[in-house]
């Protein structure tokens, strides 16, 4: 199964995004405002990185609360990871093992058309599973 199979429904323009001049400040209000860990970082309409709750705690630690005032550019994960619609969900759930990552834009000719999260893939494979276990089970029950 692919991705584009998890994202499709999804309106592309209701992704949360910011640019890479935000600070970190504007950022970090717009993850709580919207309660969210992560998000695309944008840059002349292209996905530049990634900006999650992760990247503020590092920084602070290293650099101290006057990470806030920095550019979000300064501070993002990049270049960011990616994948296609058409990348298996199989294939996004092992990059975002090794890379130990949580969030994917899905980026199609350049364009970012969606972004998923390890809980939509997970969800996704335990809701396959459980519906062939049901339909073993029926298959069982009517042999």
């Amino acid at each position: 199964m692919s991705i584009a199979r998890i994202i499709e429904g999804r309106n592309a323009a209701d992704i949360i995004t910011c640019d890479v001049e935000m600070t970190v400040r504007q950022a970090v209000n717009l993850l709580a405002g919207r309660r969210i860990g992560a998000m695309p970082v944008m840059e002349q309409g292209q996905v530049a990185g990634v900006f999650s709750e992760r990247d503020v705690i590092y920084r602070l630690d290293s650099n101290g609360p006057g990470i806030l005032e920095t550019r979000v550019g300064d501070v993002m994960t990049a270049p960011a990871v990616t994948v296609s619609s058409d990348s298996s969900i199989d294939e996004a759930l092992s990059m975002m093992t090794k890379r130990r990552i949580r969030h994917l834009p899905v980026v199609d000719q350049g364009r970012m058309i969606g972004i998923v999260s390890i809980g939509d893939l997970v969800k996704y494979r335990i809701d396959a599973i459980e519906s062939e276990a049901a339909a073993m089970r029926d298959y069982i029950r009517t042999a």
